[in-house]
């Protein structure tokens, strides 16, 4: 029989091997779902992890794996405050559509002012305002009603699905778009514009804001006070009071950080790859960010990684569906599938694996 055996601490050689064990996991488990689909396991599992990297379209698909990793580094940066404290903020995906709706705001209503220096700008700041604010709604209910903020951030999301909706054929449709749903396409205002930086390559200043956010939070995390409380929290509640630590301040302000870096990650997708308010605007990221936390093991260096990973399974996920007709769901199976192994091999982290003997005459 095999039975599980408290650790006396956390291993370290766990906590960093797992995420591998994971991702090789969920190639294998990914591998017999497309078995049982009809498709060759092998070639699909090449072509969404080695295809878009190294295959013969590759200088097509890495500058998409870019602009899909940054929204999702990110947004799960954010989260990874809040998850380090204890707090569940599940609803990233409602302050990211919220951001975006707030940056278009602001450049449609400049429009058509061409090279005004202050509309990007702008931009950002209405970005990040706007997934504070959406943000603030479960951090105070939870602050000062003690509600469930995993059940208010995640309503929450629908909420903005409904108003992104409600824009798109409303009051930020485009007026010379013949009647269709959608805003003006903000690629063609060049003071709205987050084009690539450098041709071909698909970095963006989205791009460079997620690398920024990965550098300053190792920072914080490792090195500042607060990045001490934010840990000290997770790790033993009743000794965070003790150290002076103010649990209601420090849930609202990893509430504001997560609401923020979602929201700027919106601005930064509607002004680029997006390009316009959609009722189909890239959705997703915020749940998908979620699964980029904690495969990076809340780690800012290992949500860079993860990131990646999970942008390429959306970037190769699109060429297997094209390539090899697997239904889009498939692929979020996959995802999905990802973070249930992780949690699953997780276990190993606290508890170790032990033989033990049946017991005689039974």
């Amino acid at each position: 029989m095999i039975r599980l055996e408290k650790r006396k601490q956390t291993s370290r050689f766990w906590t960093y091997v797992t995420p591998i064990l994971a991702v090789v996991l969920t190639m294998i488990f990914g591998g017999v779902l497309f078995a049982i689909l009809g498709k060759d396991p092998v070639l699909a599992i090449k072509t969404i992890f080695w295809d878009p990297v190294f295959g013969e379209f590759a200088f097509y698909y890495r500058p998409e794996v870019l602009k899909k990793a940054a929204p999702l580094i990110l947004i799960a940066i954010g989260l990874s405050y809040g998850f380090k404290a204890g707090i569940w903020n599940i609803g990233a995906e409602g302050q990211y559509i919220i951001g975006a709706i707030c940056a278009a705001g602001v450049a449609l209503a400049f429009y058509p002012m061409e090279g005004r220096w202050f509309i990007f700008p702008l931009m950002i700041v209405a970005g990040v305002l706007g997934g504070m604010i959406w943000a603030m709604v479960p951090a105070l209910l939870r602050v000062y009603f003690k509600t469930n903020e995993i059940l208010v951030s995640l309503m929450l999301v629908y909420v903005a699905d409904v108003l992104i909706k409600a824009f798109s054929i409303g009051l930020m449709r485009n007026p010379d778009g013949h009647g269709f749903p959608g805003s003006r396409n903000l690629n063609d205002y060049s003071s709205a514009a987050n084009l690539e930086l450098i041709a071909g390559t698909g970095l963006h200043w989205g791009v460079i804001a997620a690398m920024g956010v990965v550098v300053a939070s190792y920072a914080i995390l490792a090195r500042h006070q607060f990045g001490f409380h934010v840990r000290l929290t997770g790790e033993s509640p009743r000794a965070a009071g003790f150290a002076g630590v103010n649990a209601n301040r420090l849930i609202m302000v990893c509430f504001l950080i997560s609401g923020g870096l979602a929201g700027v990650a919106g601005m930064f997708e509607v002004s680029g790859p997006a390009a316009q308010i959609l009722g189909s605007f890239p959705s997703a990221y915020g749940f998908t960010a979620i699964i980029v936390a904690f495969l990076g093991r809340l780690n800012p260096i290992g949500i860079l990684l993860a990131g990646l990973l999970l942008a390429l399974t959306y970037v190769g996920g699109g060429a297997a569906e094209t390539a090899m007709n697997i239904p889009s769901a498939t692929i979020q199976i996959f995802q999905g599938m990802l973070l249930f192994v992780l949690l699953s091999v997780d276990v190993l982290t606290n508890y170790r694996l032990r033989w033990a003997a049946k017991a005689g005459g039974v």
